[in-house]
C-alpha cells in the first residue's frame, strides 16, 4: 500500500476535457454523475475536495453549433462563456443528488503572483469548504487571452493546490501514469513513483494529447514540480474508471505518484 507524505484531509482533483465530454464535445452526463458520486463519497469520509474541471470550450463549441473547437481567441472566449454555464448546470444537478451544493470559482495564475488576489481566493475557497460546498474551478478563459494561449488546467490545479494548502493533487488523464517514453510504444514502462524531476525525467515527456484537451505530459510535469516544491504529493492516473479516485485515496498502487519534497 502507498503511503502519502501528508494525511489526506484536503484534495484537489483535476479532470480534463476528454474525461467529461463525448468525442463530439457534448457533456458526458454519465461521467459527470460518476465523478459527483466519487467526490461526494470522499466528502462523506471527511475529506475536503476541490474540483478543477476543463471542458468549457469543448462544451460551448458544441452548444453553439461549431463543427470543431474554435482556433481564434475570441471564438474560444465565446465558447468558454457558453460552455461554462452548461458545465455548471450539469455539475449542480449531479451533486445535488448527493446533497451537496457546488460553487464556481474562475481564476487565473495571478492567484499566486498577486498577494491580494491570493488572499481573496484563499478566503473564498476556505469559506466554501467550511460551508460544505464543492468548489469547482476553471481558468477565467472569457477575459484572459493569456490563459487560453499559454495556460492549462494542469498547472492551474497545482497553483490552486498550493493556494489552499492541499495534501494531494490528483490529475486524471487518458493515460495510466507517467511513462519513460510515448505510452503508445509497446516497450514503454510506467514509472510508479517519482521523487525528483530532473532532465532525464523531463526528456520522457511528450507533446500535447487529443484535440479536445490542451495539456500534454510537459504540463503535467510542471504541475508536479509546483506541488513537490511545496511538499504536496501528486498522482497522475487514468480517468477511464472514476473509481480510481477511491483507490488512490486508499493508498492502492495505481498511477504515478510524484512525491512531495
Amino acid at each position: 500500500m502507498r503511503k502519502f507524505s501528508n494525511e489526506l484531509k484536503r484534495i484537489v482533483i483535476k479532470v480534463g476535457s476528454s474525461s467529461i465530454t463525448h468525442e463530439g464535445g457534448e457533456v458526458n452526463l454519465e461521467r459527470i454523475w460518476d465523478l459527483a458520486w466519487e467526490i461526494s463519497n470522499l466528502k462523506n469520509q471527511g475529506i475536503d475536495v476541490v474540483l478543477v474541471s476543463s471542458g468549457a470550450i469543448a462544451a460551448g463549441a458544441k452548444r453553439m453549433g461549431f463543427t470543431e473547437r474554435p482556433k481564434d481567441i475570441s471564438g474560444k472566449q465565446a465558447a468558454a462563456s457558453v460552455g461554462q454555464v452548461a458545465l455548471m448546470q450539469t455539475y449542480s444537478r449531479a451533486f445535488s443528488e448527493f446533497n451537496y451544493a457546488v460553487g464556481q470559482i474562475l481564476v487565473t495564475k495571478h492567484i499566486i503572483t498577486d498577494p491580494v488576489m491570493n488572499e481573496n481566493a484563499r478566503n473564498t475557497f476556505n469559506e466554501l469548504i467550511e460551508l460544505n460546498v464543492v468548489p469547482i474551478v476553471n481558468e477565467n478563459d472569457t477575459i484572459s487571452t493569456y490563459e487560453i494561449q499559454f495556460g492549462d488546467n494542469d498547472t492551474l490545479s497545482a497553483l490552486v493546490s498550493v493556494a489552499i494548502e492541499a495534501d494531494l493533487l490528483i490529475l486524471l488523464s487518458d493515460v495510466d501514469g507517467f511513462y519513460d517514453r510515448n505510452p503508445s510504444d509497446p516497450e514503454a514502462i510506467m514509472m510508479k513513483e517519482i521523487c525528483t524531476i530532473d532532465d532525464e525525467v523531463r526528456s520522457c515527456a511528450g507533446g500535447a494529447g487529443t484535440s479536445v484537451g490542451t495539456g500534454g505530459m510537459v504540463t503535467k510535469l510542471n504541475a508536479a514540480s509546483i506541488c513537490m516544491e511545496q511538499g504536496i504529493d501528486m498522482v497522475l492516473a487514468n480517468s477511464k474508471d472514476l473509481k480510481v479516485l477511491r483507490s488512490i485515496v486508499k493508498g492502492e498502487d495505481v498511477g504515478t505518484l510524484f512525491r512531495g519534497e
